[in-house]
């Protein structure tokens, strides 16, 4: 029996296994998603052989690249205005770009070397990218060790930095997602602080959207609107009430909730998430989500048991 989620102009199809790992490829989790202008769907996993798995719009295995390159922590992907391909590692501290075909162009960062935690300069843990369609500016939000956005040209020389830990307008508690959208407005998941911040291209506070969980996989839609992955309680430990967090939320380029489904208790079936990271929308309006269910969860689990991380809701027309 197909599940449907949400209402009105967006009621989506929630299904799992809509993809087609090659062999007897894992992904093991799926931190990060992006589509491409050919609807191709890029996860990056953390699967060591494969960090990047191409699909077409059918869910056949296409290529995968970067075997090598990156580390255990795989984290954030995007495909630039231009194409290209943008993978953030945070535990290497690297931002890489990439042709649609896997051939590496430019790294952003030592690899393995990282600042000193705090002190703001480039990077520690670094999280995600976004680029400019107008002037091809990349900004990364550098989530983990230092809470702050770095600015840099096209050509990956720094150009300023902005944020600094605190809860402040225009401060972070691990900013953990990052997008550019077409009036250039540079919009950040502040994670541990429950907001979104906008800013301007030179780092100044725009407004600050405040009705969300844990935002953590962030995208921007055709459609114009900002697609959001929320995290329910990092912890068994600390965890958070029903219904908050392990959801998906649509919100207007204002900052107005359109649309919130996700089942309020946490799981794998269609119609639940445990822990969307990841998000990609197609030209159909398709939703691609991500998940980092291991960490959260798989990996606390007797034995270690890789859970779904991949799926897609298929808008309903």
């Amino acid at each position: 029996m197909a599940v449907i989620l949400g209402s009105g102009d967006f009621t989506y199809e929630h299904v799992n296994d809509w993809h087609k790992l090659p062999g007897d490829a894992k992904l093991i989790e799926t931190p990060g998603v992006a589509v491409d202008a050919t609807d191709h769907v890029y996860a990056f996993s953390r699967n060591p052989e494969h960090p990047v798995m191409v699909f077409d719009p059918d869910g056949n295995f296409v290529r995968g690249f970067g075997k090598g390159v990156f580390g255990n922590r795989t984290h954030g992907i995007l495909i630039a205005p231009d194409g290209s391909v943008f993978c953030v590692d945070d535990g290497i501290h690297t931002i890489t770009k990439w042709t649609q075909d896997g051939e590496l162009l430019m790294t952003i960062g030592e690899s393995g070397v990282s600042t000193e935690k705090w002190k703001g300069a480039p990077f520690n843990r670094p999280t995600h990218a976004a680029v400019s369609k107008h002037t091809g500016h990349i900004y990364i939000t550098d989530g983990y060790g230092n809470f702050r956005v770095h600015k840099y040209t096209a050509d990956g020389e720094h150009v300023m930095s902005w944020g600094e830990p605190g809860i402040d307008p225009g401060q972070f508690l691990r900013p953990h997602n990052i997008i550019v959208d077409d009036d250039d407005r540079v919009i950040v998941a502040d994670r541990e602080a429950h907001r979104i911040q906008v800013f301007d291209t030179d780092g100044k506070v725009t407004d600050v959207w405040n009705n969300i969980h844990l935002p953590n996989g962030m995208t921007l839609g055709p459609d114009g609107n900002i697609y959001v992955g929320e995290l329910p309680g990092m912890t068994a430990e600390d965890p958070t009430p029903p219904g908050m967090g392990h959801r998906i939320s649509i919100l207007s380029p204002k900052g107005e909730l359109l649309a919130r489904f996700g089942n309020p208790d946490e799981g794998t079936e269609p119609g639940y998430f445990i822990a969307p990271h990841g998000m990609g929308v197609d030209s159909k309006g398709n939703i691609y989500v991500g998940e980092v269910s291991f960490t959260i969860r798989g990996g606390s689990m007797d034995p270690p048991t890789e859970l779904r991380s991949f799926s897609k809701l298929i808008k309903q027309s």
